[in-house]
């Protein structure tokens, strides 16, 4: 197996500070990874998830998907979508949400780049390479970035920790659906195929 070579930047130094043209070729010319960068400009490589996670994951973008093809409320992302959130970061959420009204807001170059928003419903499905407290740091990020709710889906655990705007963690233990609440009026989880 050929090991994969990332493409940096001609000028590297110990702590990489990325320009938002810098980062968007370093994702396009290497899209064998996926790539996010914190608040604080720490460049986070993420190989790709293995074959069960990635069905699973492209199940869950399904259901959203065909929820909101129904509606017609927003726009719905897999894990490829990029979102610059307000304190800098870029992140990639496993499946997400935006309003239609925030969407239609942006301009045609907001669009096709990193969304310059943060989405109005974040999905994170743990993969077995994340750690819980980093992915719990991520969706607290979401929360306090403009998300409205938020899933972690830890498969190992069988749960799901369900994030509100200035609210408690809430845990579902061993859940059969979860309900998008009033931020996707009507959406329901099946997690039979997400177990």
């Amino acid at each position: 197996m050929e090991t994969p070579i990332i493409s940096l930047p001609p000028i590297l130094e110990l702590k990489i500070n990325l320009t938002d043209e810098q980062f968007w070729q370093l994702c396009h010319n290497n899209d064998d990874f996926r790539f996010e960068t914190t608040a604080t400009g720490e460049l986070i490589i993420m190989a790709p998830t293995g074959g069960s996670t990635s069905e699973r994951n492209a199940d869950l973008t399904f259901q959203l998907k065909a929820w909101n093809r129904q509606t017609n409320l927003g726009k719905v992302f897999d894990s490829n979508g990029g979102f610059e959130l307000l304190n800098g970061a870029k992140r990639a959420p496993d499946s997400s949400w935006v309003k239609l009204e925030r969407w239609n807001a942006l301009t045609t170059e907001e669009q096709d780049g990193f969304v310059p928003l943060c989405p109005d419903f974040v999905v994170e499905l743990m993969s077995p390479s994340d750690t819980l407290a980093q992915t719990r740091e991520k969706m607290a990020e979401y929360m306090a970035n403009g998300a409205k709710l938020g899933w972690l889906i830890n498969r190992k655990k069988r749960q799901v920790e369900i994030y509100r705007p200035q609210q408690e963690v809430e845990i579902l233990d061993n859940p059969q659906t979860v309900s998008g609440e009033d931020v996707l009026p009507g959406f329901v989880l099946d997690l039979a195929t997400i177990w």
